[in-house]
Formats: structure tokens, C-alpha cells, sequence
């Protein structure tokens, strides 16, 4: 795959090599990649060639920040890719259930739209990471500024699913937790390559109408 792939944030990458591990690498960090797990992308500035990278674990504290040189890559699932109709799953998790709530209020955005987290880890790689417990992860791909008291009307509308929906609006300036700009503090967290910092308006192009 060419080197000149744009990734972006939440895209699930397969073909890191395991000698690409640093040395302090833990044990199960190493036999996922050994198995040929993805790994995500997560936002970081690294040096040219590189993509910062996360690698999951069996449990929840099992995460390991890392890079992926670009030349590895042999396959890429984003997010998009992964909100068409949910196949057969034996456990039919509520994050799942939640999945086919939110399709019909999401296609109405008319804006691309996808799944992260654990239920998009599993939908892309067959891998296990659902639970009963465990949350919805959306992104919304909001290029123009995206009004607060629309965030709100749909933050409500996805709060009726049966399990919690977490969506983070993807700006250009990076990632903002819709339940933050749905809310009524001025400053919103926002997640840059960069770090993170509290903004007043992830559209900067849009300041006027903020």
C-alpha cells in the first residue's frame, strides 16, 4: 500500500510487524501484533513516514502508544466503512442493538458518519471487544461548523439508544466530544495532533458564527 496513504484518526491498520515493537513493549502487546491484530490511529505529530498508532489488549488497561511506519500497511478499514447493516452476532451486544438505533438519525446528517472504539474494532476484525457493558463509539466528519442547538437536538435524539453513545465531531482542528459542544460551557476540549487545549470554537474558519 502506497506510502502516501492519508490515514486519519480511528482508521484500523493491519501489517505492523512485531520487530517493529519497541523493546519495552509488554507481553500482550506483542502477541496481538504476533496474531496479526489492527492497530488504530490516534493522533500524534511523528516524523515523516510514521503514523502514531495505538495497539489494544484483551482488557480495557491493555493499551500501548506506538508508530507504524507507513510503508507496512497492507490493509485499512475506516470508520465509514463499517455502518452498514451489523451481521449475525451470536451476542448481540447492546453497543450493537444501539448501532441499528442510530443509523436512521445519523443518515439524516447527510454528513459521513462512522464507528469507533471497541464496536469498531470487532466489526472490522472479527476480534472480540464487546461486552454488555460497553458503549457505542461514533465520529461525525464535520468539515463546516456544525451549530450548538443542532449538537444538542442530536445528542438527545442519541441518548434514547439503549446503551451510552459517545460521538466525537471530527473538525479541522481535530476532535470535540459532542456532549461537550452540545453543552453549555463557552471552552470545549478540544483533541489536536498536538495536545489537547480548551477552545472556543473548534471551526476557526467559522469564528464569526460561533
Amino acid at each position: 500500500m502506497s506510502t502516501a496513504l492519508a490515514v486519519q484518526p480511528h482508521d484500523l491498520l493491519w501489517g505492523m510487524p512485531v520487530f517493529a515493537l519497541t523493546e519495552d513493549a509488554p507481553d500482550w502487546c506483542i502477541e496481538a501484533i504476533s496474531l496479526g491484530h489492527p492497530v488504530v490511529v490516534r493522533r500524534q505529530r511523528v516524523a515523516a513516514g510514521l503514523v502514531a498508532v495505538g495497539v489494544r489488549g484483551r482488557s480495557r488497561d491493555q493499551r500501548y502508544a506506538t508508530v507504524m511506519a507507513l510503508a507496512d500497511i497492507r490493509r485499512r478499514v475506516r470508520p465509514e466503512q463499517l455502518v452498514g447493516p451489523v451481521k449475525h452476532n451470536a451476542n448481540n451486544w447492546p453497543a450493537l442493538r444501539a448501532l441499528r438505533q442510530v443509523r436512521p438519525l445519523m443518515e439524516v446528517l447527510e454528513l459521513p458518519w462512522g464507528v469507533s472504539g471497541s464496536a469498531g474494532f470487532e466489526l472490522a476484525s472479527g476480534i472480540a471487544a464487546l461486552h454488555q457493558d460497553s458503549d457505542l463509539d461514533l465520529i461525525l466528519r464535520t468539515p463546516q461548523f456544525f451549530d450548538r442547538q443542532a449538537a444538542a437536538h442530536l445528542l438527545g435524539a442519541l441518548d434514547d439508544a439503549v446503551c451510552r453513545v459517545d460521538l466525537q465531531l471530527q473538525t479541522p482542528m481535530g476532535a470535540v466530544a459532542l456532549r461537550e459542544w452540545a453543552g453549555s460551557s463557552r471552552q470545549v476540549l478540544l483533541k489536536a495532533d498536538d495536545g489537547a487545549r480548551l477552545v472556543d470554537n473548534p471551526w476557526p474558519a467559522f469564528e464569526s458564527v460561533a
